[in-house]
């Protein structure tokens, strides 16, 4: 694949179940080295297309790609190198802290001795060490986040797709999430990630609008703004008010 090619493509992508459309005709690219933002309330659509953008659910319509590969039909081409935090935690309460990541590290075909390394040195940088013998059921609310996200970058994976990655955690630990995923992606990592946390937008490089399984609007942060402002007239609009200006308007399509 081309450096240039998309790193996440959605062609025309809609999911429907029964009557309902959870995803509507979604169209987007997410190029490499971005930090990518989905922003919309709780039944937006942002897991379903998230889920068929790394081949765990199957589109109804339209084309999903992953790294090159179409999704689901190619997922284990790639699986190698993507890495998933979904939003229910996929952990076993059941495994300590360091089960859990050499749980993970077998089903992706590490050698041990590189498990070992790297639960190390993911467990200092979540701040876990001191945690690595306990039980997955005895964490906080937190710190099983913080593991999550280990296991999503255990195998160095070159793009993440995160599901909610900071519900539920109190100002701070977000903020120190962010400066995570920062870090990731000054390290090359591309980054799709969903939120419903409005001022979350405001760190991605690009953002896009999601509201009852449509995209209406995506674009940097600051382009949104302006399309807001002008739409309104509101001088300076946050980017609660970005969304709520451009949901009531019902705009669809792209800024630069």
């Amino acid at each position: 694949m081309s450096n240039r090619a998309p790193v996440f493509h959605a062609e025309t992508l809609t999911k429907r179940f029964g009557t309902l459309r959870a995803v509507d005709d979604v169209t987007m690219a997410i190029d490499r080295g971005e930090i990518y933002g989905l922003v919309g309330p709780s039944g937006s659509g942002k897991t379903t297309l998230i889920r068929m953008l790394c081949g765990l659910a199957v589109p109804t319509v339209g084309a999903a790609e992953l790294l090159g590969s179409s999704m689901p039909s190619e997922r284990r081409v790639v699986e190698h190198r993507f890495g998933y935090m979904p939003q229910e935690r996929a952990i076993y309460r059941d495994l300590s802290v360091a089960e859990n990541l050499l749980f993970f590290g077998q089903i992706y075909g590490m050698l041990r001795s590189r498990i070992i390394e790297r639960t190390r040195d993911l467990l200092d940088l979540m701040k876990l060490s001191d945690r690595a013998k306990q039980r997955t059921d005895k964490l906080s609310g937190g710190e099983k986040q913080r593991l999550s996200l280990a296991c999503a970058l255990l195998h160095e994976p070159e793009a993440l797709l995160l599901d909610e990655p900071t519900i539920g955690l109190d100002p701070a630990l977000r903020r120190e999430f962010w400066d995570h995923f920062h870090e990731l992606n000054d390290n090359g990592r591309t980054i799709l990630l969903s939120t419903h946390y409005l001022n979350e937008a405001e760190w991605c490089d690009r953002v896009g609008l999601m509201q009852l399984g449509r995209l209406i609007a995506e674009g940097t942060p600051d382009a949104l703004k302006a399309m807001a402002s002008a739409r309104s007239g509101q001088e300076r609009p946050d980017m609660e008010e970005v969304f709520l200006i451009l949901t009531r308007e019902g705009v669809a399509g792209g800024v630069s």
